[in-house]
């Protein structure tokens, strides 16, 4: 394959149907691509940080050392509604946010994936993946997970995994019933070839609430990552985990490890 000669940026604007309102998109396209059949795309929730997080000086630094295959990045910039829009389709959290999960999943596969095709002229890609920070990192797990034909590979930033069907302070609450990406998960089926990259940083929150020493957000994904071996996905093959001593909820932090996502999943054997 022709070495990546760099990074050429568009941006574009599609009036969602779906959605109700007009999502801004940035792409990030890598230039001189000898068979664009064997670029994978990917998917980013929270577009509108990607200047703050550098991505473009990112892929030019990993495209420059050949550290990666062609990569199509699009990513989709929030809306005011955003923790209605992202979440888990079809199951909003105890407060009723993430009721417009499943409006943003069909944005996804009904508007935006038929765009990209069309507009770039490309009739299929090598596969596609899914990533996202924060809530949005859920919302990728979600549609992902949800979708195992259209996409091979999630990558999960410090996601709000702790999303729950109830509130915390009720007696009753209880992780193993109440966390509503894990019991998704813990109910679903087996879908060979899908692989996961889940980040968290030790400086992520400081809430504790089974007084175990271990942040919330750690738990929660180290439990997500436990449903999904339980599942059948193999922890060395399947399963990458970051865990960073000094990372934050932060787009810094999301920064730094997205090289190693990147190197995960498209790293030049």
């Amino acid at each position: 394959m022709t070495k990546v000669s760099g990074v050429l940026v568009e941006n574009a604007v599609i009036k969602s149907r779906e959605l109700g309102r007009a999502v801004k998109l940035d792409f990030y396209l890598p230039r001189n691509v000898a068979d664009p059949s064997q670029m994978s795309l990917l998917l980013i929730n929270d577009g509108q940080n990607m200047e703050e997080l550098g991505f473009e000086a990112l892929l030019e630094k990993l495209y420059a050392g050949e550290a990666i295959e062609p990569l199509l990045c699009a990513a989709i910039h929030c809306g005011e509604d955003r923790r209605m829009e992202y979440g888990v389709a079809g199951k909003p959290d105890y407060l009723g946010r993430g009721a417009k999960a499943g409006a943003y999943t069909a944005f996804i596969l009904e508007e935006l994936l038929p765009y990209i095709k069309t507009t770039y002229r490309l009739s299929s890609f090598k596969e596609k993946a899914f990533a996202g920070f924060s809530l949005g990192g859920l919302s990728a797990l979600d549609i992902v997970w949800n979708h195992p034909s259209v996409f091979k590979k999630a990558g999960v930033f410090s996601a709000s995994l702790w999303w729950r069907s109830i509130d915390q302070t009720e007696k009753e609450y209880d992780d193993d019933k109440h966390r509503i990406i894990h019991q998704q998960i813990r109910k679903g089926d087996f879908y060979p070839g899908l692989k996961f990259f889940l980040q968290c940083g030790n400086k992520d929150e400081t809430m504790d609430r089974n007084h175990n020493g271990v942040i919330d957000s750690i738990d929660d994904t180290l439990d997500l990552i436990k449903e999904l071996v339980k599942k059948g996905y193999d922890k060395e093959k399947d399963i990458q985990y970051l865990e960073m001593p000094e990372g934050r909820h932060d787009v810094p932090t999301w920064g730094l490890a997205m090289p190693e996502f990147l190197k995960w999943g498209w790293g030049k054997k």
